[in-house]
């Protein structure tokens, strides 16, 4: 059988830039070498070439986060390209990448998520005193587009809500100041297009006691989380869980998988975000999810390739 010829794509312009080369690099070792040809991309510095070679590619795998990566920018760029890829196309990206727009496709689908004011720079000045008002404290503050928890806090006092809020504006113009839900954090990866869905198994996140939730430096150095997969909650709980991740999927038109992160407080779950492109280490959550399904880190790349392929021959049908 012929082999397919792979762009990989890695590295790129957003302050993620560290965690998706480390991604890029695992995931080049996984992929079979006796199924494909792979070529690696750093956008920052390659797309030139990739438009060059774009005529050779059979499909891209998209290991990028954050702005011009999870966002729908590079996606664009690989439609316009003819080039099939792994995920969520624009539109979906665009969407789940913004936290203030998934929020309100979340609750249209119906779907729970924690009381939250969004504040715009240029609008108005921060209002400390109508956040506590509406929402108590502690609050969450969170910059509306960004990931790997990059400008969030969690504030206890009202005198550090405006120190918060100017943090999470050096990373984006709106901001999310969101009700703090403590209770147990969960994960649930999804695998599929359309509604042919599979749940993989919930992964239960606890952080060490230094940090009060699953931050940058929680994610991402060894031994400073604690993940249990599969979660230990109710049956009927975790049941709803993975529903409620494969509504929030169907909610931000993704594709091929995602990873929705959720809280569980009092047996009520809220949904938190989405992620379109979960981290792809070999130790990230979903590949860990994937395993515990059976699924091995190879394996789980191959099923993306497909999948992409496969939402690409769906969507030139449309034209």
């Amino acid at each position: 059988m012929k082999k397919l010829t792979v762009a990989l794509l890695s590295g790129g312009i957003s302050s993620e830039r560290e965690v998706s080369l480390k991604s890029g690099s695992q995931v080049f070792e996984a992929l079979d070498k006796e199924k494909y040809n792979i070529i690696q991309y750093d956008p920052e510095t390659d797309l030139g070439r990739l438009v060059s070679d774009a005529a050779e590619i059979d499909v891209a795998l998209i290991i990028l986060h954050g702005p011009y990566g999870e966002d729908g920018t590079i996606q664009g760029m690989l439609d316009l390209l003819d080039i099939p890829y792994q995920g969520t196309g624009v539109l979906g990206s665009a969407i789940a990448m913004n936290k203030l727009v998934s929020k309100e496709c979340y609750e249209k689908a119906g779907l729970p998520v924690p009381p939250y004011i969004a504040s715009v720079r240029y609008d108005k000045p921060a209002d400390p005193e109508e956040y506590t008002e509406h929402l108590g404290l502690p609050l969450v503050i969170k910059p509306a587009a960004g990931g790997s928890s990059i400008g969030m806090s969690i504030v206890r006092s009202e005198e550090f809500l405006k120190e918060a809020v100017d943090k999470a504006f050096a990373y984006d113009d709106t901001v999310l100041i969101e009700a703090y839900i403590k209770g147990t954090e969960l994960t649930c990866g999804i695998i599929g297009n359309n509604d042919d869905l599979q749940a993989l198994p919930l992964i239960e996140i606890i952080p060490d006691e230094a940090h009060e939730f699953f931050d940058y430096e929680a994610k991402y150095v060894a031994g400073l989380t604690q993940e249990i997969c599969p979660a230990r909650i109710d049956e009927s709980l975790a049941e709803k869980a993975r529903t409620y991740a494969k509504m929030a999927h169907q909610a931000l038109c993704c594709k091929g998988y995602s990873r929705t992160d959720m809280i569980l407080r009092n047996q009520e779950i809220y949904v938190l975000e989405t992620n379109t492109i979960p981290g792809m280490t070999q130790t990230s959550l979903f590949p860990r999810a994937a395993k515990a399904a059976g699924i091995s880190f190879s394996q789980l790349l191959d099923k993306l390739i497909e999948l992409g392929i496969e939402a690409h021959k769906q969507k030139t049908r449309c034209y």
